[in-house]
């Protein structure tokens, strides 16, 4: 069962989306085509395409991947996309506002303030991972969810940490703490994984964080590091 919106949540610290759900990373032979969960390849766009650049250098950021948005039953699919800088061995996202980390949700999302987007026709690249010779390639994964154990949250709510790495909703297990303030609600998280990992995401050997506005049309991205 796929997350949905709860009442009660006030900020990033609450649970706004429940039941938590794992994702597991599945890679794939052939590019994903349907509006799907999945990291890497090409954004699948429920609207007009919406390539963000990097307000320092005016590149393209790179696409990580899309997550469907929680919505309540019989409500459209919504799709969030997460663009991110890279730089050095450097991933963005360690000020939400930055500009160089956005999250856009489509249909009907709001573009953040900050954003900078480019013109018609703008693409970047993808998600990808270091091969044996420090090559770049370019991955592409399906995200299959997995339920999380009761003992699992359990474990979390006594010890305020588990050992799921990426997930859908629930109460977030920051490293630290949350990179946004009320009234925004934690959407999901990614792992650091560094340059032998199955794709790259450097976070500081933390975790990037995802956040949706209370109406669930506006995103935010930001990393907290261990």
């Amino acid at each position: 069962m796929f997350p949905q919106p709860v009442e009660g949540a006030v900020g990033p610290y609450d649970a706004g989306y429940l039941p938590r759900v794992e994702m597991c990373m599945q890679p794939v032979d052939e590019a994903i085509v349907e509006a799907v969960a999945k990291l890497g390849g090409a954004p699948l766009w429920l609207e007009e395409p919406c390539w963000p650049l990097n307000p320092r250098t005016g590149e393209p950021l790179d696409f990580i991947g899309q997550i469907p948005v929680p919505v309540e039953p019989g409500d459209e699919l919504r799709m969030a996309y997460l663009f991110l800088s890279y730089e050095d061995y450097e991933t963005g996202g360690m000020d939400p506002e930055d500009g160089e980390s956005v999250l856009l949700i489509q249909p009907g999302g709001r573009i953040p303030g900050f954003a900078t987007i480019g013109p018609v026709g703008t693409r970047g690249r993808s998600l990808f991972a270091f091969d044996t010779e420090d090559e770049q390639v370019p991955v592409e994964f399906r995200i299959e969810m997995r339920s999380v154990s009761e003992e699992q949250e359990r474990y979390l709510e006594r010890n305020g940490c588990f050992d799921v790495d990426n997930y859908i909703g629930g109460r977030a297990n920051y490293r630290m703490w949350a990179g946004v303030e009320a009234p925004w609600r934690f959407f999901f998280a990614l792992a650091c994984t560094g340059d032998t990992g199955p794709y790259f995401l450097n976070f500081g050997h933390g975790a990037g964080y995802a956040y949706l506005s209370p109406d669930g049309l506006e995103g935010r991205f930001g990393w907290d590091a261990a």
